[in-house]
């Protein structure tokens, strides 16, 4: 067993309608679950539809485990006066899979540039507190592929070790995709391998 984290924190369930006012100005923090860049713009499009008189859409995500990729966005608003902070805001919570946005009502007074940075650090941070954050594994899956006459070998070493079977395929042999926690995946591989009855490998 190595020492390397194989966990990472998300959130499953989309949360929103948090408000912070200053000034007149209204904040709103919604905060959703994504797996994919293309989930990003679906997000901020229902909201410009659901929020359609707002100013500004301002928003940070991260995606990833290992490689992580993120973006933040001012939509118009002094520049790292509102994505920034958002992302600030992601990252002391240690998050990943994860989009924040606040929408803005102008009410007319100008914050300046530190206004704007607490206002959106503020309503980011209201809406993660209320989120419900949960500890995910990181995965690796395998493709096994063995003549049905093996069967239980197979199965013992799946049940022993709490796999997961993602996919199976019962024709001519039998061809099982299966998901292990990276912790455990090599010492996994090697049961496999010892069993001298299959084809193994790692899918990505």
């Amino acid at each position: 067993m190595t020492s390397e984290k194989d966990t990472y924190k998300t959130i499953e369930i989309t949360k929103g309608d948090v408000l912070f006012k200053d000034k007149g100005s209204k904040f709103i923090g919604y905060v959703f679950p994504i797996t994919f860049e293309e989930d990003v713009k679906e997000c901020i499009d229902g909201l410009k539809k659901k929020h359609h008189a707002a100013r500004h859409w301002c928003y940070a995500w991260r995606l990833g485990i290992e490689e992580i990729r993120y973006r933040a966005n001012d939509d118009g608003e002094p520049n790292n006066s509102a994505g920034q902070p958002i992302y600030g805001q992601i990252l002391s919570k240690e998050l990943s899979n994860i989009l924040v946005v606040v929408v803005r009502y102008f009410g007319g007074t100008k914050l300046g540039v530190g206004g704007l940075i607490n206002a959106y650090k503020t309503a980011a941070k209201l809406i993660l507190d209320e989120a419900i954050i949960v500890e995910k594994t990181i995965d690796i899956h395998f493709q096994v592929i063995f003549e049905y006459q093996h069967m239980n070998k197979v199965m013992r070493v799946i049940k022993e070790n709490n796999l997961d079977i993602l996919q199976q395929k019962m024709e001519l042999n039998c061809d099982f995709i299966i998901s292990v926690r990276k912790m455990n995946s090599q010492k996994v591989k090697k049961k496999f391998e010892d069993l001298r009855c299959l084809k193994i490998k790692e899918i990505t």
